[in-house]
């Protein structure tokens, strides 16, 4: 009987902890709330510095709900209507990042803070938690995409614009609508994108019996990597302030700030790191800031967005050289000072490397800008009068990730060799003879 009582003690403990572990019910929709509550004020402060507060016929609420999906990954859809024989078109594929991030910090912070303090988690477990999560999940994006819809009518005014109102007896009106079941989707995988990054970057989270021998391998690469982004972003909003308080037009700056500044500033890392983007701007669209970009884009056909094209406008772009320089190599020091101190210089090039092109990876597809607005009659030309324009910017993704994986395993070499005389996380140093 007195060898039993040891392991009986032991799961009766496991399961008294497992009832007082916070993965309830309650505590995920506290989680998925305060997510949704931090979009939503970050979007409607960007829209209210934006000027969308006095869009007619109350729709400011239905645009903050289309932006907080829109940042999720979900599907906004644009539509036009300008009578019988003229037709309005428009499409838009952006992110906010600035709500995006903003959310997921958020959502994974709610995610992680029950795992606290925990050395092993079963895979059951984990699953378990995150589905609760993604219950109210899908639950809040249903009711964000049936929010997420209004309508506008256009002004045309004077000019051949004006007179299709007059040929057809109508006004053209251009409106927005989420398609709900792909919102879903698209939701949820980013969803389960934000809760893996946030699993494998926490160190104090627990992980599967089976993957714990992949963590000193993973873990430290993926801090990096998280470090480095916010790192950018918090420089950008430095400097985004900077700007605002000393060369005026706050509310545009801060509308910029607060709706896309991770557009621009993981943009800026890109071409700091050598990658090339091809785009157009025409019409009254534009990309908000710095002007240089607007520049270099504002041609009839496709232009090439990199160091070497903004530098003809503006020499101070070669900083954005520096700047990638110093952060992804300190990058590379932290994650090879996080990792265990038997791992060698070589290793942290190839993980480096690994982490910091799958990282390219992600930018590319975040940070690419498609927008379109037109109007025509009997679908021939464009009648313009101020209604039409394009924005476009698509990465050129080989080249990027080839210089990624180059400035990895450079830095990642470099970051193991100056890692070498910090003393590593388990290390312990030699005693006297």
């Amino acid at each position: 009987m007195s060898e039993q009582t040891p392991p009986r003690r032991t799961a009766a403990q496991r399961a008294e902890q497992g009832r007082r572990a916070p993965h309830g019910w309650p505590h995920a929709l506290v989680a998925v709330l305060a997510s949704l509550v931090a979009m939503a004020v970050v979007a409607g402060l960007g829209l209210w510095a934006a000027g969308a507060a006095d869009l007619p016929g109350g729709a400011f609420p239905s645009v903050v709900a289309a932006v907080v999906v829109m940042a999720v990954g979900g599907s906004v859809g644009l539509s036009g209507d300008a009578g019988v024989i003229a037709e309005s078109h428009a499409g838009l594929s952006v992110l906010p990042l600035s709500v995006s991030l903003t959310g997921a910090l958020v959502i994974a912070a709610g995610f992680l803070r029950p795992l606290r303090h925990r050395a092993v988690a079963d895979v059951k477990e984990l699953a378990g938690w995150a589905a609760r999560i993604a219950v109210f999940w899908l639950l809040l994006l249903i009711g964000l995409g049936l929010l997420a819809r209004h309508r506008f009518a256009i002004t045309l005014g004077d000019g051949p614009a004006g007179d299709i109102g007059d040929l057809t007896g109508s006004s053209p009106t251009v409106g927005f609508e989420t398609d709900v079941p792909l919102t879903l989707v698209f939701g949820l995988l980013w969803l389960a994108g934000v809760l893996a990054v946030a699993l494998l970057v926490s160190r104090g989270a627990p992980l599967p019996g089976r993957l714990l021998r992949f963590q000193e391998s993973v873990r430290p690469a993926a801090f990096a990597m998280v470090v480095l982004l916010l790192s950018y972003v918090a420089l950008g909003f430095v400097i985004g302030l900077v700007v605002a308080v000393t060369r005026g037009h706050a509310a545009a700056t801060l509308a910029v700030l607060l709706l896309g500044l991770p557009n621009l500033v993981w943009l800026a890392l890109t071409l700091g790191l050598g990658a090339s983007w091809e785009g157009r701007v025409n019409g009254p669209f534009g990309l908000p800031m710095p002007r240089v970009l607007d520049d270099v884009l504002r041609t009839p056909q496709d232009s090439t967005l990199s160091l070497n094209t903004l530098a003809d406008h503006d020499g101070r772009v070669w900083w954005l050289l520096v700047v990638a320089a110093v952060l992804v190599l300190g990058a590379a020091f932290l994650m090879a000072a996080r990792s265990p101190v038997r791992m060698r210089a070589w290793q942290h090039a190839v993980h480096m490397a690994v982490a910091l092109a799958l990282t390219m990876l992600a930018l590319c597809l975040l940070a690419g800008v498609s927008a379109h607005a037109g109007l025509s009659l009997l679908g021939i030309g464009d009648l313009g009068g101020g209604l039409s324009g394009l924005v476009e910017l698509r990465p050129q993704l080989w080249r990027a990730l080839l210089l990624a994986v180059a400035w990895g395993l450079v830095s990642g070499f470099l970051g193991g060799v100056f890692a070498r005389r910090v003393q590593r996380r388990g290390e312990v140093e030699a005693g006297p003879a």
